[in-house]
């Protein structure tokens, strides 16, 4: 009994030395047998499979737990102060302007359309016969770099034998790009819209002429810009609320594109711009078509064109297949999560867009012309290549 209890005691005097005040090199030797003296192994299994796992799922899914949990940091916009839009092809302007609160004028002011132009070709045809009886002067800026400092091909000029019924009253620049790498694509984008301003000006733009402020794929139905131009009294600053639809007519988001903008230009205080300038804004003044192409290469050129190159987080992202799923899906090309500010929205449009079969209230060139851009109308999502 003597010697076991002997025995025993010295052994527990080595731990004591060994995890206290040992030598240092049986402190290193026993170290971690020291510090898991009482930790149940399969902790440390379960741990050493579960921490990689939840790293892995935040490499992955980092910008949906973002957008998820964003009315958390982020509070919602001002709301606008909508005004109610009265329209109908048999309802006389003076009416229509009084219906507005507006008074009509004796003659309709000059209209001046203006874009950036990337390669939204078909899209530019819709506009542009859409908007065509109304507009003065069509003016449109052209790069050979992207947002994203790619060297692009300037496509417009290429193509700018289709655009013939608008030459007389077309103003077309086209500005080299800066090819700066890694800088922010904003940077190069507002580089852009302040040269559109010059190219403005060298348009005729004067004082009180209206300016139309939108990308190419923002889209006034032509009665709006028709109304505006007649009416008096309407506000310095107007945006348009555009019917929001994703890779064709037939993926109706919501009604909630609003970055259009309608202004009265001022010299030397109007900058075109594409972001809010006015709380006011006019309802169901047109269509925004996003990401509307006919060919899969246009979605991969955009995807790696446009100020949000970063929301391409994997290559196999720009696979052709991968896109024409997608597209056929109505799912989300970045695999994001709606960008709303709260739960309920967030919740209420997960998952891809419900399918319309509704072509009533489109342009009507599209219409007129629907075996040209079959792709843009319900029941067709398949892609050419290109």
């Amino acid at each position: 009994m003597s010697g076991g209890y002997s025995n025993s005691k010295k052994t527990d005097d080595i731990y004591e030395k060994v995890c206290g005040q040992a030598s240092f090199a049986a402190l290193t030797m026993s170290r971690l047998r020291c510090m898991l003296r009482g930790i149940d192994i399969r902790i440390c299994i379960v741990l050493l499979i579960a921490i990689p796992v939840f790293m892995f799922g935040i490499y992955l899914h980092g910008q949906k737990i973002t957008y998820f949990l964003r009315p958390l940091w982020e509070s919602p916009p001002k709301p606008f102060h909508e005004i109610p839009h009265y329209y109908n092809e048999n309802v006389t302007m003076e009416r229509l302007c009084h219906l507005h609160g507006w008074k009509v004028r004796e003659s309709p002011r000059r209209v001046f359309d203006a874009v950036l132009f990337n390669n939204e070709i078909d899209i530019l045809a819709l506009r542009w016969n859409e908007l065509s009886p109304y507009v003065t002067q069509f003016v449109l800026l052209e790069s050979n770099s992207t947002f994203t400092s790619l060297l692009k091909p300037l496509l417009f000029a290429g193509n700018r034998h289709q655009f013939k019924f608008v030459e007389p009253r077309l103003t077309y620049g086209m500005i080299g790009g800066r090819f700066k790498k890694g800088e922010n694509p904003f940077v190069e984008e507002a580089y852009q819209r302040v040269a559109l301003d010059q190219l403005l000006r060298i348009a005729g733009i004067e004082e009180d002429d209206l300016l139309t402020m939108s990308d190419v794929d923002e889209i006034p139905s032509g009665h709006t810009i028709n109304l505006l131009r007649w009416c008096d009294d309407i506000p310095p600053v107007i945006h348009l609320q555009l019917r929001n639809y994703l890779y064709s007519f037939e993926y109706h988001v919501d009604n909630k594109s609003w970055r259009a903008s309608v202004h009265r230009y001022k010299p030397g205080k109007t900058r075109y711009a594409h972001y809010r300038q006015s709380d006011i804004i006019l309802s169901d003044s047109g269509w925004h078509c996003s990401f509307c192409f006919r060919y899969v290469s246009e979605f991969i050129f955009k995807m790696k064109a446009y100020s949000h190159t970063d929301r391409v987080r994997f290559p196999h992202y720009l696979n052709p297949k991968r896109i024409q799923d997608v597209i056929c899906k109505g799912a989300d090309l970045f695999d994001m999560l709606p960008e709303e500010y709260t739960f309920k929205e967030i919740i209420g449009k997960m998952g891809p867009i419900p399918h319309s079969y509704s072509a009533v209230h489109l342009p009507a060139y599209l219409l007129n012309n629907a075996e040209k851009y079959k792709y843009l109308l319900p029941g067709n999502c398949r892609r050419e290549s290109g």
